[in-house]
């Protein structure tokens, strides 16, 4: 596989097709969401619909005729070993149906996460909501936008921080102690609960200034939304404040992490003493 780093040309050439896939895997999602829906469990407990699988199948499919030199890597793929990934310098990351939980509540919060990785970090990424036909889009030196189901999109961009009253997002599935105890240090705030890749996007477009994540997530569930937050200005690094790596283990769960609007401040801070 090529080691030549991609350009921003051909990063932009790309977008266009990977959310006509995102959108295609959005309606397979849909069809499935409007009807009565058999539900199953993975070993970890967590939920697993036809519309995972059916979302997994259409990305697949669209990714490969795409970029058939690329290798894809979806959360409902059979898993791989680490010394077959380690040589990837580049490759498809892709959650196909994100917010699983918040699909099965019916509640629309739930999206489909597409990444392009590039020597463990992610230079394109796009989010679809298939419920409302809303889409996120970045790459690498190209901006983040946004768009509506009619297309139309526009530049996403972080907000300043204030932290006299600091606008939080957090997840709607998956609260727990620890972030009653980072959210307790922080202060004066204000809390949007929220599921799925959501949140960072709350983030990416200047409507939440953090979102803080204390408990596990898996590399697809972070990496589309690395590429928007980094690409309106933002970060995303774990709680020692170092940015987040792709494909560099065996195991694919991440650290815990903050996503932030403002790239300088040290959000470690906040967090209980060990």
């Amino acid at each position: 596989m090529t080691t030549e780093k991609m350009t921003a040309a051909e990063l932009q050439q790309l977008i266009g097709p990977v959310v006509d896939i995102a959108r295609m895997a959005g309606e397979r999602i849909l069809e499935i969401y409007n009807r009565d829906f058999s539900i199953e469990h993975k070993e970890d407990k967590s939920p697993l619909t036809e519309a995972d699988v059916a979302a997994h199948h259409a990305i697949v499919d669209g990714l490969s005729a795409l970029t058939p030199e690329l290798p894809v890597l979806s959360e409902e793929s059979a898993a791989l070993p680490f010394a077959e990934r380690a040589r990837w310098s580049r490759y498809w990351l892709v959650d196909p149906l994100d917010g699983t939980r918040e699909f099965v509540k019916r509640n629309g919060e739930f999206t489909v996460n597409i990444a392009l990785i590039e020597d463990h970090a992610p230079v394109l990424g796009v989010i679809l909501v298939p419920v409302t036909g809303l889409c996120y889009y970045a790459a690498r030196a190209g901006g983040a936008f946004r768009a509506g189901a009619d297309g139309r999109a526009t530049p996403i961009r972080v907000r300043p921080l204030d932290t006299s009253h600091v606008i939080v997002a957090g997840s709607r599935s998956h609260a727990g102690g620890t972030l009653e105890e980072f959210l307790r240090t922080v202060g004066s705030h204000e809390l949007i609960s929220m599921g799925s890749s959501l949140k960072s996007c709350l983030v990416a477009e200047g409507r939440a200034d953090v979102y803080p994540r204390l408990g596990p997530t898996s590399e697809w569930d972070t990496a589309a939304a690395h590429c928007i937050v980094e690409a309106a200005g933002g970060r995303v690094c774990d709680t020692a404040m170092r940015p987040l790596r792709y494909n560099t283990k065996e195991s694919l769960l991440n650290p815990d992490f903050f996503v932030s609007g403002d790239p300088h401040h040290d959000w470690s801070r906040y967090l209980p003493q060990q």
